[in-house]
Order: structure tokens, then C-alpha cells, then sequence
């Protein structure tokens, strides 16, 4: 037996030191080495586990609020119609009181705050008030906000890929995956709350961007998709969340007016996307209380919803998630006057939800408000039948206007109609609406690709790039002062403003042509300086200094603050792009002299 394995032994050693294979082997190990360079393997464990995590998670949600909550809130609304001014307002109390006094920031959350995390935190999200956001968004849509569960679903799927991403470490994870893994998990939710996986799976990765996809995120979330989908289908079934039936022809006529549909929607969708943001901004700068301007919100989503009744007797109603509504719209053909009306009180009122502070996102809103105006546009322009021809075509206009994701948006109604009988007329209203509505986004944290592309400043901070030689202003002065000492020597638009030693935020050189002239030397510099400025300290990063300064704020200029609120200098994008040149060219950073002048005008 012993010579018998010494002989084997010997076979053995003979083969493997043979001179084909100690020429052959370092190729083949090359080889297979480039096909599994990228690890995707990995993800054969990850992604399944982020999708049943998120697909259980989902159910409950799902379950909760569109099986139990929401149908008796609305039969309630429907039989007493005095109650929804009041039910709006104190669910909505309710939401600010809880993302006032439960979250550290009471405006980041949903869709944004993925997207936000995607693009500045590496994918990392705070799980301390995970529950209490989710909490929150059962307040914002149980109680009859204009939104639905794609908000906390994205979220909520977002938040336990990046979660899981620290309890998988041993999984040979690294910090990209963590990105990823964020996204991973924001397809998983979109695609069980949708029941629609290619949906979640295209919307996810079309989200971060207005011109891109997120490509590394494509395998996982494919998979993630699939997983959460079967999940969530073997609780609740795998029937279309929609009743929506496909037509089953279109003739040339109807892909011309297709395009003109497009072209009206993609228009509207931008206006409103415009009004959403300015809208956004004045509530986010508004110094009341969150849980007051909530409350607000709410009242005024209200009025909205018990309006619409006022004026048009029946079941649809313009708050809420409205899945059922769909089916209203192509069903029961209500006038257009009555169309056109819903959809502008449907926008309306998800403009004060979801502006306000509401606790969801609007794809449903954008959705239902393009078929309505696609059934509308059937009704009286084009004197068609076909109103889910034109009802398909509006919703996939609208939603690639306003989240410019035109893939997800012909992809959802694809799987919406069950069919693909409206693939070809939706993509080309969505490609017109999406090219006429620009770069107008309902997200205010979506970017553009080459954008983002300056990896070159990682690790530079802010104060290697900001300028110490600030140039400020004291508030006392009167604007003919102010006109008269700085027009001569100084063309700067923006001016650091200081009330004796105290920074008091910033004045801009435009702001003045607000005030007329005749009152200039009676009008004071602190009369017109904006308190509402962005500080960042010396020791920021530089990624998020250009983040303020790109954000839907637009400002021109960030103030480099001590914690003590002493100011050591400015930054603007035009010192982040020389530093991005310096660096380029070899250098670490971009600095000034650190013992340059501190410049002020006395009044």
C-alpha cells in the first residue's frame, strides 16, 4: 500500500512539474484571474440577501398602509367630506413633530436622501431614525398626503443595503460596495412596491443622475430586484398593482400625435418641477418650526382634496396615494374640463405635501397627472378611443420630464399595461418630453455625470483651496456708502458682512437694485444682507463645499467659519477650479498666503 501511494506521489509531482503545464498554468491563472477581476460572485450572496431583506420589509409596509390604512381613511374622507381638511392637517402636525424632534435633520429623507448619500457620503446612511422616518411616512400618506410608497420604500431599501453593507464586512466587501450596495437596495424597494423588478431595477440606477445610469450597481441590483419582487408577491400575489388594460395597435397617425403629447407634457412637467423647487427652498428657508409648516401643508393639501369634490361629485379625489385612481381614469371617462382640473389640484396638492416636508416622493403623482392629462388630450385633440393609448403615453412623458429617468418611465408602463403594445409611442413621448423639459429635475440632488467626475479633489480640504484675503463690509453702512467706497476699487458681485465683530451673513451687489434709489441713504447694508448663508470649517472636505455651492441654493460664495463663528476666509468655485488645475498639474492643493490682509470697511 506504502509503494503504492509513493508511486502516485511521484505521478503526481511528475505531472505537475511537466514543462506544458509550468507553461500553460501562468496564462490560464492570468486568464481566469481578468474574468473574475471585478468579484461579481460576491454578489450571488449579497443581493439576495438585500432583496429578502427589503422585500419582507416592503410587505409590511405594503401591507399596512395601502391594505389597512389608507382604504379606511379614504372611505372615511369619501362619506364625510368635512373631515379631510382636518384629517390632512393633524396627520401632517404629526409627521413634523416627528421628523422635528425624532431625526437630527427634519429635511433629508426619502428619495433625496439616497441620492444625497450616494453622491457625498460613499453610501453610508444614519440608521438612528430609520424607524422614525418611516414612521413619518406612514403620517405624510395614511392620513391623505399627495404621495405614495415609492418614497419609503426607495428609502427603506436604500437604507438596509447600506446597513447590511457593515454586518456583510466578512464578505470581502470594500468601501465602493457600500454604494452599491445603496442602490442595490433601492431597486429592491422600487421593485416590490411597484410589483414591476425592470422598473426598480432601471429606475434605481437612472436615479442618481439626469444624463447617466449608476453602471456599477447594475448586477446586484438586477438581482436584488428579482429576489424582493418574489418575496413581496408570495404574501400579497403577483397581480398588477394598476388596473390598466393595453390596447393592442397603434397606427402612424397616432405616433405624431404621441410627440405633440409629449412635447405639451415634457412643458408642464417642467413648470411644475420649477414651481416644486422654488416652493422646496422658500419652506426649507422658512424659520417657523417644521412641525407649523407641516401643518400648513397639510391644511392646504386639504383644501386641494375637498375642492376637487366640491366641484366634481364621486370617488376620485386628488390626495392620497390614488393607486386606485388609475383605473377611474380609463375607465369611467370623466370630461376633460374634469381631467384637466384633477390633474392641476393633483399637482397642486403634491407641491404643498411634499414642499412642505412631506415624507414621500412623487412618481405616482407624476404618473396619474400624465395619464389624466394623456386621456384629456385623447378626449379632445385627437377625438380618439384609445384612451390608454394616450393615458400610457402621458405618464411615461411626465415621469421622464420630471425625475429624468426616460428608460424607468417607458419600462414602468410596459409592465404597468402588462404588455408591450405602448412601448414604442411611450418612448417617443418620453424622449420629447424629457429633451423640452432641459435639465429641470423634481430632485434637487440629481446631477449630471461629468459633474461629479473630479475624484481629483479627494482629500483636499477646504482651507487649501479658500482665500483669506476677504474683502467684507460692515452692516451700518448705508447703501450709498456702501456704493460710493466699494464701485471704485472692488467688482466683486458678493460681500462678507460683519455687525462690529460679529459675522452677519453675506449682501449681494444685485440685491440693491431692489431698493430705490432715493432711499439708498436712508437703507442700511444689514437691512438687505442675507442671513441665510452656508458656513463650512477649514477642516471640510472640498466635495461637499462644492456640493453647497452646486445646490438648488445656487449660492456664489461659502464663508469659512471657526466653531466660534470667526470667519478665516471665502470659497467659490472658481478657487475649487484652480485647485482641480493645480492638482492636475501636479501640486497638492491650492492655497493662499495664510498671512495675507483681512480687508474692512468701517461705516
Amino acid at each position: 500500500m506504502q509503494q503504492t501511494m509513493v508511486e502516485n506521489r511521484k505521478k503526481t509531482n511528475w505531472v505537475l512539474r511537466h514543462p506544458l503545464l509550468r507553461k500553460y498554468f501562468p496564462l490560464v491563472h492570468e486568464d481566469l484571474t481578468a474574468t473574475y477581476s471585478r468579484d461579481l460572485h460576491k454578489w450571488l450572496i449579497v443581493a439576495p440577501i438585500i432583496g429578502i431583506v427589503t422585500g419582507l420589509a416592503i410587505t409590511v409596509i405594503t401591507v399596512l398602509l395601502l391594505g389597512k390604512m389608507w382604504p379606511a381613511v379614504l372611505g372615511y374622507y369619501l362619506r364625510h367630506h368635512w373631515a379631510i381638511v382636518p384629517g390632512l392637517t393633524l396627520g401632517f402636525a404629526l409627521t413634523g413633530l416627528i421628523m422635528q424632534y425624532l431625526t437630527p435633520d427634519p429635511d433629508t429623507h426619502s428619495t433625496e436622501e439616497i441620492i444625497s448619500s450616494y453622491h457625498e457620503h460613499n453610501g453610508d446612511i444614519n440608521m438612528r431614525p430609520f424607524f422614525a422616518k418611516l414612521l413619518a411616512a406612514f403620517t405624510t400618506v395614511g392620513f391623505g398626503g399627495s404621495a405614495a410608497l415609492e418614497g419609503p420604500s426607495i428609502y427603506g431599501g436604500g437604507a438596509i443595503g447600506s446597513w447590511l453593507w457593515a454586518k456583510l464586512r466578512g464578505l470581502r466587501l470594500d468601501a465602493r460596495d457600500r454604494r452599491i450596495m445603496l442602490i442595490c437596495g433601492a431597486a429592491a424597494g422600487m421593485s416590490a412596491v411597484f410589483r414591476a423588478p425592470l422598473t426598480g431595477i432601471v429606475f434605481a440606477l437612472e436615479m442618481p443622475y439626469k444624463d447617466d445610469l449608476a453602471h456599477e450597481a447594475l448586477v446586484p441590483s438586477l438581482i436584488a430586484s428579482v429576489v424582493s419582487y418574489m418575496t413581496l408577491t408570495s404574501f400579497v400575489g403577483s397581480a398588477p398593482l394598476f388596473d390598466f388594460e393595453s390596447a393592442t395597435s397603434f397606427t402612424r397617425r397616432d405616433l405624431v400625435w404621441c410627440a405633440l403629447l409629449g412635447l405639451i407634457v415634457g412643458l408642464v412637467a417642467m413648470a411644475f418641477v420649477i414651481t416644486f423647487r422654488r416652493a422646496r427652498v422658500f419652506w426649507v428657508k422658512w424659520s417657523w418650526p417644521h412641525w407649523i409648516k407641516l401643518t400648513i401643508g397639510g391644511l392646504l393639501t386639504g383644501l386641494c382634496g375637498i375642492t376637487f369634490l366640491a366641484l366634481f361629485h364621486g370617488v376620485l379625489i386628488p390626495i392620497g396615494p390614488n393607486y386606485e385612481a388609475v383605473g377611474y381614469i380609463l375607465t369611467k371617462h370623466y370630461s376633460t374640463y374634469e381631467l384637466l382640473v384633477f390633474s392641476g389640484l393633483k399637482l397642486a396638492a403634491t407641491t404643498f405635501t411634499l414642499a412642505a416636508g412631506g415624507v414621500s416622493a412623487m412618481f405616482v403623482p407624476l404618473f396619474l397627472t400624465g395619464g389624466s392629462l394623456g386621456a384629456a388630450f385623447a378626449q379632445s385633440v385627437v377625438h380618439s378611443p384609445a384612451l390608454e393609448l394616450y393615458a400610457a403615453v402621458g405618464m411615461a412623458s411626465f415621469i421622464a420630464a420630471g425625475y429624468k429617468t426616460p428608460l424607468a418611465a417607458v419600462v414602468f408602463v410596459a409592465e404597468a399595461t402588462g404588455g408591450h403594445a405602448f412601448i414604442v409611442p411611450a418612448l417617443i413621448g418620453a424622449a420629447v418630453a424629457y429633451a423640452v423639459s432641459g435639465d429641470a429635475s423634481a430632485s434637487g440632488d440629481q446631477r449630471l455625470h461629468e459633474g461629479v467626475r473630479v475624484h481629483e479633489l479627494s482629500g483636499i480640504t477646504v482651507g487649501d483651496v479658500m482665500q483669506q484675503q476677504v474683502v467684507s463690509v460692515q452692516a451700518s453702512l448705508s447703501l450709498h456708502e456702501f456704493t460710493d467706497v466699494l464701485a471704485p476699487h472692488y467688482r466683486h458681485a458678493t460681500f462678507p458682512v460683519f455687525e462690529g465683530q460679529h459675522l452677519l451673513g453675506l449682501v449681494h451687489v444685485w440685491s440693491l437694485a431692489k431698493v430705490p434709489r432715493n432711499k439708498w441713504d436712508s437703507t442700511h447694508v444689514r437691512d438687505v444682507t442675507d442671513r441665510h448663508v452656508s458656513r463650512i470649517s477649514a477642516g471640510g472636505d472640498v466635495m461637499e463645499a462644492l456640493r453647497l455651492l452646486l445646490s438648488e441654493y445656487r449660492q456664489h460664495m461659502l464663508l469659512v467659519t471657526t466653531e466660534s463663528g470667526r470667519l478665516e476666509g471665502i470659497v467659490t468655485k472658481t478657487d475649487i477650479l484652480k485647485a482641480l488645475r493645480t492638482h492636475k498639474n501636479g501640486a497638492v492643493g491650492y492655497s493662499y498666503d495664510e498671512h495675507s490682509t483681512h480687508y474692512g470697511l468701517e461705516g
